[in-house]
């Protein structure tokens, strides 16, 4: 059985949630259900859960907080929120995962198949909560790769450079590494960071574009030295961020 416990200020939620999993997830024992951070924390102490649904908008402190106030966590994190924006993308990105409320039985089924098939101390998860948890706005991303990964600010990346199922990441320093993630799931975690799908094979840092040499579709030059080609497609709304079609 994986003993799960429920984290969320709304009665009405956590009586939602714990009622779908008694019905539609077998093998999911609720063994508690906590309304704040600090009743949250007793629970994990007494009952050690291997799962946790977190709500992340909670009164005075958020899910995040928990998180951050523990010393270690043993167990998986399935966040349940309204809200999908960045930090999300971020997390979801990363292997945690969440639901939107109102909850899907599909992605609440979903959710627990995941967790019980997933080793428990996933230390990328942590990584992640360190790197997004306190902060939406905080400007880092996680990039696994073969030996591990890398927790990284977004400023210190050039562009991306697509390799069939794979990315090289360009930093500034002139180091690249091989990530096992898309151009198209980067190109989707980080739309509202300043990052601009310029070609099928290249994602770039605006912020690190150094000139244009025009051209059919142009060459972008970044202050790393290196330079690529533009498509022409994507010419307009390059040039429209610099407010020259």
């Amino acid at each position: 059985m994986l003993l799960t416990l429920i984290v969320d200020d709304e009665k009405g939620a956590r009586e939602t949630l714990s009622g779908m999993l008694r019905q539609f997830c077998p093998g999911v024992q609720i063994v508690g259900e906590a309304a704040s951070v600090a009743e949250a924390k007793n629970l994990i102490k007494l009952y050690r859960p291997q799962l946790v649904f977190l709500d992340i908008q909670m009164p005075f402190e958020t899910g995040f907080s928990l998180l951050n106030s523990l010393e270690t966590k043993p167990f998986h994190v399935v966040f349940t929120t309204a809200h999908n924006n960045y930090a999300l993308k971020a997390i979801k990105f990363s292997a945690l995962d969440y639901i939107l409320k109102p909850i899907d039985i599909t992605e609440l089924q979903n959710a627990v198949q995941k967790a019980k098939n997933s080793p428990i101390g996933d230390h990328e998860q942590i990584a992640v909560l360190q790197a997004h948890g306190s902060d939406e706005e905080h400007d880092r991303i996680v990039l696994p790769y073969r030996d591990g990964f890398r927790v990284i600010s977004c400023a210190e990346i050039v562009r991306f450079e697509g390799e069939r199922n794979y990315s090289w990441v360009h930093f500034i320093n002139g180091q690249k590494i091989l990530t096992a993630k898309t151009l198209k799931e980067y190109e989707e975690l980080l739309l509202d960071r300043h990052f601009f799908r310029a070609h099928q094979s290249h994602l770039i840092n605006l912020k690190c574009v150094r000139g244009y040499i025009k051209g059919r579709g142009g060459q972008i030059e970044f202050v790393d030295g290196s330079v690529v080609d533009l498509a022409r497609s994507r010419k307009q709304d390059f040039l429209a961020f610099y407010e020259m079609k």
